[in-house]
């Protein structure tokens, strides 16, 4: 008998270091918030938002650069190829986790699920593909439309008269 009770504490022993080891790994696989931001990981990519992130870096350093490009116009081309990689993968990797609790807390997981089951269709695909160049374009219809109007003599003109209206220039002296 004392051979089995060795054996049984034996087997006993292993179930619980084997329990010890693999609960953490199946907890974390298996915890709702950490599945629920995986997906909405997957959601930032499928739906081009993460993408995006991408052209919101090069916007800010293109706003930044326009006021150093000003203090320091004497720039040299090789200064601006480094300039545009101050800003790393990383840096965006810190701001996706700060999104995601975001994302958490004003949309269900079932939600999320259904919008990566939406984006990854290929109606959406081809949106998501093609939204890039559509923003790029469309700023860039909206810049030149931007300054035409502001340098278009109505426009000078009615600012001048809110000026006048105004008394800018007496209460500017």
């Amino acid at each position: 008998m004392r051979p089995n009770l060795i054996l049984n504490l034996a087997s006993i022993l292993m179930l619980a270091v084997l329990t010890l080891a693999v609960a953490p790994a199946f907890a974390a696989e298996t915890d709702p918030g950490a599945q629920k931001k995986k997906d909405i990981r997957k959601l930032l990519e499928v739906s081009g938002i993460y993408d995006q992130l991408d052209l919101m870096k090069n916007n800010l350093l293109n706003q930044y650069s326009m006021g150093f490009a000003g203090a320091y116009p004497k720039t040299p081309d090789a200064f601006w190829e480094e300039y545009y990689d101050l800003i790393t993968q990383k840096d965006i990797d810190q701001l996706v986790e700060k999104i995601i609790p975001v994302y958490d807390r004003h949309m269900s997981h079932s939600v999320v699920r259904e919008l990566i089951r939406m984006f990854e269709t290929p109606f959406w695909v081809e949106w998501k593909n093609k939204m890039p160049a559509i923003s790029r374009e469309a700023g860039l219809v909206g810049s030149e439309w931007g300054q035409g109007l502001l340098q278009s003599d109505a426009f000078n003109a009615s600012l001048k008269a809110l000026m006048k209206k105004h008394d800018l220039e007496g209460l500017n002296k």
